[in-house]
């Protein structure tokens, strides 16, 4: 496992890294899977959009399947609609939450079709889940201290008409405790730190 600090290196030098890495991996079925995953509010999403602006990849985004009521229980669905297919040298078809009429994102709305391709980017909470172990061609943990990421998911979140503070406060335990149980930082092929950027 190999540390990388966004201090010392670009983020584009280090999605070039990710990316000369994932290029000597094997690809199964002719795929190349990166998962970006790590607590909310961590820079998840800014080094997935630099790897697919390097790559050409898609991003299939977390958020299309978690809602805040269901921090981790939608995995059967991601498996069934996105990763299976795509693994299996066949489209993703899959229905994403209705954020826009539902803010807690417990509704499900339209569906999106992802081609296959040779590289695909997941990036999200819980996306290199132990269930990912051995079908990822590259998983990477993007880490920044909890008061920084409790500040940026503010932020973000900041003019809702619900209590963001609540909500992130109960995220933030839920977070803690699965990737405790399910070690998923252990497993990373490389952990990015984001902190102060």
């Amino acid at each position: 496992m190999i540390t990388k600090s966004w201090h010392t290196a670009s983020i584009m030098e280090i999605a070039q890294h990710i990316l000369d890495e994932v290029d000597r991996r094997p690809a199964p079925g002719g795929i190349r899977v990166i998962g970006v995953d790590g607590c909310a509010g961590s820079g998840k999403s800014t080094l997935a959009q630099r790897l697919a602006a390097l790559s050409g990849a898609a991003i299939v985004e977390v958020d299309d399947f978690v809602s805040w009521d269901n921090f981790s229980g939608w995995w059967p669905r991601f498996e069934d609609q996105v990763l299976q297919p795509l693994l299996a040298g066949r489209d993703a078809h899959y229905q994403v939450r209705d954020w826009a009429r539902d803010w807690r994102g417990s509704s499900l709305g339209g569906w999106k079709t992802l081609p296959w391709q040779p590289m695909v980017i997941v990036e999200g909470v819980t996306c290199t889940r132990r269930e990912t172990a051995g079908r990822l061609a590259y998983s990477i943990w993007v880490e920044a201290p909890a008061d920084q990421r409790l500040a940026r998911g503010l932020a973000r979140d900041h003019g809702q008409r619900y209590d963001v503070s609540a909500l992130w406060a109960a995220w933030m335990v839920q977070e803690d405790a699965f990737f405790a149980a399910d070690r998923t930082r252990e497993r990373a092929d490389l952990i990015v730190d984001a902190s102060d950027v």
